[in-house]
């Protein structure tokens, strides 16, 4: 009997997998143990923590724990947050330091903090000098709330390979980008890809239409394009899976469909990258 192909290192799960698994709204979360724990179980080998601020309230023992637990189930750690402050990216410097974690996803703003370009760039060298010397990655996403163009441009001054974006076309969508255009640009500086698929549906009453997620392989995302334009394996660039995923009907309805989407999207995922090694 042949056996089933590991899932590439380079490609994980993302806390948006478990985006309901690990809410309030189900009676027995998961905790990000728990989370480590499921992604061993599929044979996942990455996972990357991301907007879970539960986390920065860690103490050195706890962090301890969390890395120990990941080192068992060999799985590679990324973090993930919002903002450009340097003082906030000074504590997941902290926190990837204790996780042995080299890349950190965040995103321009965070809540009302939304900075221009210039106060951007000036942020992001204050800390360009910390994220070398430590040889962490910075990965700023791209979304709705600033154009493509303005982050490349942003990404481009810096000039550092320590600062790229994290690639995410689902979301530039809101701001009238086309996704492949999206992967096309941001193809030379991508360091790291949040992997989802989307689909359009007619509202009710035929009134407009609601855009939203689906696993992977059953929207309309040309994952093998944009693979072929981006060439993960080759550059090590790390593939994250997320959804967006409404709530369903009740809590067990919802937790099916989210299980369901992952080992859809993973098994998409290994026939297209199964020979990887």
């Amino acid at each position: 009997m042949t056996a089933t192909p590991a899932v590439p290192p380079r490609i994980g799960l993302s806390s948006y997998a478990f985006f309901w698994r690990g809410s309030d709204l189900v009676s027995t979360p998961l905790d990000l143990d728990g989370m480590l724990r499921e992604c061993a179980r599929l044979g996942v080998h990455r996972f990357q923590i991301c907007d879970r601020p539960e986390i920065e309230d860690y103490d050195p023992a706890r962090l301890a724990a969390l890395r120990t637990l990941a080192e068992e189930l060999d799985i590679a750690l990324e973090l993930g947050t919002r903002g450009t402050d340097p003082t906030h990216l000074r504590t997941y410097l902290r926190l990837a330091t204790a996780l042995n974690v080299t890349l950190i996803r965040s995103m321009w703003s965070a809540g009302e903090d939304h900075p221009d370009a210039a106060e951007s760039e000036r942020r992001l060298r204050e800390i360009l000098p910390e994220l070398e010397a430590t040889g962490i990655t910075l990965a700023l996403e791209t979304y709705e709330r600033v154009t493509t163009a303005e982050l490349i441009t942003l990404v481009r001054a810096l000039d550092s390979p320590r600062i790229g974006i994290c690639l995410d076309p689902a979301n530039t969508v809101a701001n009238f980008e086309e996704p492949m255009d999206v992967v096309i640009r941001c193809a030379p500086y991508t360091v790291n890809w949040h992997v989802k698929d989307f689909a359009f549906s007619r509202s009710p009453g035929w009134v407009g239409f609601a855009y939203g997620g689906t696993a992977l392989g059953h929207g309309r995302f040309n994952y093998d394009r944009a693979r072929e334009i981006l060439r993960p394996a080759e550059r090590g660039i790390s593939e994250i899976v997320e959804f967006w995923l409404p709530w369903q009907e009740d809590e067990a309805h919802t937790i099916r469909v989210e299980a369901e989407w992952t080992r859809i999207t993973l098994d998409y995922l290994l026939r297209k990258n199964g020979r990887e090694k």
